[in-house]
C-alpha cells in the first residue's frame, strides 16, 4: 500500500479531535483484510473511538505502533491555499490538516507493516499491533489512556512501542524522542480588597502582589539532568477583568504551565510552588491540573534498532531528545519501553500544514 495515497485518504477524514469521523473505522477495514484482529473500542459519554489491532505470527516479542487520527481545527479557511481536508500535492509537498501531525505517520507505519508481512509472513514469529486513537489533540482522557487500561485488564503483553509523532524539527532523521517532560497547569487567584483609586489606603490592590508572585514563580527549579533540560515555568495569562479606571480590583488571576524533568514528579512541583507563595504572605488560592508525569523508559535494543534504521535510510545520526510537549507516549511508557519518531513537525498545527512527499516515502522505509 502506497504511503502517500494512504496519507491522502486519511487527510480526507474531517477527524477534528475527538471525532474519528470514519478514520478509525477505515483503518480497521484495511487491517481486517490483511488478517489483523481488530477491536474498535469506545470510551466516555461521547463514545470516543479507538482501535487496537494485532497480527500474531508466533510467540516472539510484540512490537506496537501507536498514533492518532484526530487533528486540531483548520482555523481560518481563508488563509489556507488548499482545502485542509483534501490532500493536495504542490512542488513536492503534501498539504492538508494532519499531514505533519500525524496522519502521514500512521500511513507510513501501516504501509511499512503490510509490506513487511507480505515479504516475511512465513518467517515472522512475533506479534505486530497498532494502538490508534482519535483523542490525542484534546483532553486525551478517553483515548490511549483508556486503551492502556484495557490492555492491562486483558493482560496483553507489549515489549516495544514506537509512536509516529513528528519528532524532527527541520530534517527527517535528526531527532528521536526517548522520553518527555512532565506538564502541570496551574491557576493562582490573588485576593485583595476592592476600593476607590483615590483612597488606596482603604483597599488592598492584588496587582501589587502580582509582581512579587511572578518573580517568585520564575525562580529556577533545577539545572537539568543527564537526559533532560532544566524544568521551566511559563506564565501564560494574567487577568484582572477590570474595565473601570477608578476601581481597585479585588482579585487577579495568573495562569501558568510547568514543564518538569525527571528530578521531580507533579507532587514535588506543587509543593515547591506552594512554599514559594506562602513565603510572600499573601491571600491566594491555587489550583492545578497534571497533564502528564515525566518519563524515560529506555530500551537499548529498541533505540539501537531505530537509530540504525534511520541512519541507513537518511544517512543521519539522530539526536536522542526529551524536549517538546506531551504525547500519548506518557501513557504507553507505563507498560513498555517507548520511543517516538515520525516526520518533520515544522508546520504542525499551522495554516497550510505540509510535509515533503519524499520524506513520507523515506519514513515508510
Amino acid at each position: 500500500m502506497d504511503p502517500v495515497t494512504l496519507s491522502s485518504k486519511l487527510i480526507s477524514f474531517k477527524s477534528i479531535s475527538p471525532k474519528s469521523n470514519g478514520s478509525i473505522e477505515y483503518i480497521a477495514e484495511i487491517l481486517k483484510k490483511e488478517n489483523f484482529s481488530c477491536q474498535v473500542l469506545e470510551f466516555g459519554g461521547k463514545k470516543i473511538k479507538n482501535l487496537f489491532a494485532s497480527y500474531k505470527g508466533g510467540k516472539g516479542p510484540t512490537v506496537c505502533f501507536a498514533g492518532h487520527t484526530d487533528v486540531v481545527p483548520a482555523g481560518n479557511l481563508n488563509k489556507w491555499k488548499t482545502d485542509p481536508f483534501k490532500a493536495t500535492i504542490k512542488k513536492g509537498k503534501l498539504f492538508g490538516r494532519g499531514s505533519s501531525d500525524m496522519k502521514t505517520g500512521l500511513a507510513c507505519f501501516i504501509s511499512a507493516t503490510l509490506e513487511f508481512l507480505k515479504k516475511n509472513e512465513k518467517k515472522f514469529s512475533g506479534t505486530i499491533c497498532f494502538l490508534i486513537t482519535s483523542d490525542e489533540e484534546g483532553e486525551a482522557e478517553f483515548g490511549t489512556k483508556k486503551v492502556i487500561e484495557w490492555i492491562k485488564k486483558k493482560k496483553i503483553n507489549i515489549n516495544f512501542c514506537l509512536v509516529g509523532e513528528p519528532t524532527n524539527p527541520e530534517i527527517l532523521g535528526e531527532m528521536v524522542k526517548i522520553g518527555r517532560r512532565g506538564s502541570l497547569n496551574g491557576t493562582i487567584k490573588i485576593k485583595g480588597t476592592q476600593g476607590h483609586v483615590a483612597y488606596p489606603e482603604r483597599a488592598h490592590n492584588p496587582i501589587n502582589d502580582l509582581v512579587k508572585v511572578c518573580q517568585k514563580l520564575l525562580e529556577p527549579f533545577d539545572k537539568g539532568s543527564k537526559t533532560f533540560q532544566p524544568s521551566n515555568l511559563v506564565i501564560t495569562s494574567i487577568d484582572v477583568g477590570n474595565n473601570i479606571t477608578n476601581v481597585i480590583p479585588d482579585e487577579v488571576k495568573i495562569m501558568f504551565n510547568v514543564r518538569f524533568n525527571n528530578s521531580f514528579n507533579s507532587t514535588d512541583i506543587k509543593k515547591i510552588i506552594l512554599i514559594r507563595l506562602k513565603q510572600l504572605k499573601i491571600n491566594f488560592d491555587l489550583s492545578t491540573k497534571v497533564s502528564g508525569e515525566p518519563f524515560f523508559n529506555f530500551s537499548e535494543k529498541l533505540t539501537d534498532s531505530i537509530v540504525d534504521s534511520i541512519k541507513e535510510v537518511t544517512k543521519k545520526e539522530p539526536k536522542l531528545s526529551t524536549s517538546g510537549g506531551t504525547s500519548d507516549a506518557r501513557f504507553i511508557s507505563k507498560i513498555c519501553p517507548v520511543l517516538e519518531f515520525g516526520l518533520v513537525g515544522e508546520t504542525m498545527h499551522q495554516t497550510n500544514e505540509n510535509v515533503s512527499v519524499n520524506d513520507i516515502k523515506s519514513l515508510q522505509e
